[in-house]
């Protein structure tokens, strides 16, 4: 295909290279280059992906400006170097697609926006469970109405691992549950609180059990119609759970990611009051179906179609990534001062 959209990865870890393998599965994407500072990484890529001979692995990101032709980049790199990559890269007058979270600081992610906007690219973030078929099939359950009068959501992401020495448990696990319940009800929230514990990486001082990376994190989300949202955050548990929920007067739809025959369940039921007495009434689980397809390829598929018709994506624009980066960073600032609620300008983008 002569039209393909040339594209480089740039990284190739843990998650880059499933990146790197969506991209070079698709029909309309020409990978031109791999960038990653570790040469043996390049030499594993090769061989495992089958990679052509035309291809410029390197492990200089500056060496991409030499390849003629070039579109897009996707960057798949430890989150405190995003900002000069990314910025960079729109400067260059490549369209990015960038891991989450955008940047650790919401002022460096307002800022690559307008600079995105300014040329005219596209600016996304991998924010992949946003295009999992049951968190789209989820949303339009709570937005239809079916759950009744909204009351509360959880969350529960829990494992023995992976600990990160550049954030704590709250920047690396926090942004997929806050993505998922914004989707879900169409607001995002106006307070926020935190507390923490540390038990690996303790800081130093008098108060190093919140200056260092937390393990545990609880977190409490207050949506601007009161609703509610508490999450619960460890990588110290190896109770491994992926759960997430909505409670409504007419019952709870419930995604729960390791059940991989009913990931999205619907579960009717109400209370029939009877003299001072409730009784639940109209009980029913339903599964839900859900159309196939890996998350991450509607990632990378969206991608290519933001690019071809020059319009952001509606999903997981620069701007939605910055509403995260912003919840994330105000949820800090509650960790840090042991749980005191921080009200957030809702200035969306939207």
């Amino acid at each position: 295909m002569t039209n393909q959209i040339k594209i480089a990865v740039i990284g190739v870890g843990r998650w880059g290279v499933h990146l790197l393998r969506n991209f070079l599965a698709h029909p309309q994407v020409n990978v031109v280059a791999v960038v990653d500072p570790h040469p043996e990484r390049l030499a594993a890529v090769k061989q495992q992906l089958n990679l052509d001979e035309n291809v410029v692995l390197t492990t200089q990101w500056q060496d991409l400006k030499k390849v003629p032709g070039l579109i897009g980049v996707a960057i798949a790199t430890p989150a405190t170097t995003h900002y000069v990559l990314i910025k960079d890269a729109l400067q260059q007058r490549y369209h990015v697609l960038a891991e989450k979270p955008l940047t650790l600081n919401p002022v460096e992610c307002r800022e690559l926006c307008q600079l995105a906007e300014q040329h005219h690219l596209i600016l996304m973030v991998d924010h992949t469970y946003l295009f999992h078929p049951a968190v789209e099939a989820g949303k339009t359950v709570v937005q239809a109405g079916k759950l009744g009068d909204l009351r509360y959501g959880y969350a529960t992401r829990t494992h023995l691992g992976p600990v990160r020495q550049d954030v704590d448990a709250l920047w690396d696990l926090a942004i997929h549950d806050i993505a998922i319940f914004n989707a879900w009800l169409g607001q995002i929230p106006v307070k926020v609180q935190a507390t923490g514990t540390v038990w690996l990486q303790a800081g130093v001082g008098e108060d190093a059990k919140i200056r260092g990376l937390a393990d545990l994190v609880w977190l409490t989300l207050t949506y601007p119609d009161g609703f509610q949202v508490y999450i619960h955050l460890c990588w110290l548990n190896p109770d491994k759970q992926r759960r997430l929920g909505i409670v409504g007067s007419l019952g709870s739809l419930i995604f729960d990611e390791m059940s991989l025959s009913s990931p999205l369940t619907l579960l009717s039921g109400e209370f029939e009051q009877q003299g001072n007495q409730f009784i639940p009434v109209n009980q029913r689980q339903i599964v839900l179906e859900l159309e196939t397809g890996e998350p991450l390829q509607r990632v990378c598929s969206s991608f290519v179609v933001s690019i071809l018709k020059n319009t952001p994506s509606e999903v997981s624009s620069g701007w939605v990534g910055t509403e995260l980066v912003e919840i994330l960073a105000a949820l800090t600032v509650s960790l840090e001062q042991g749980g005191k609620p921080v009200f957030l300008n809702n200035c969306s983008q939207l």
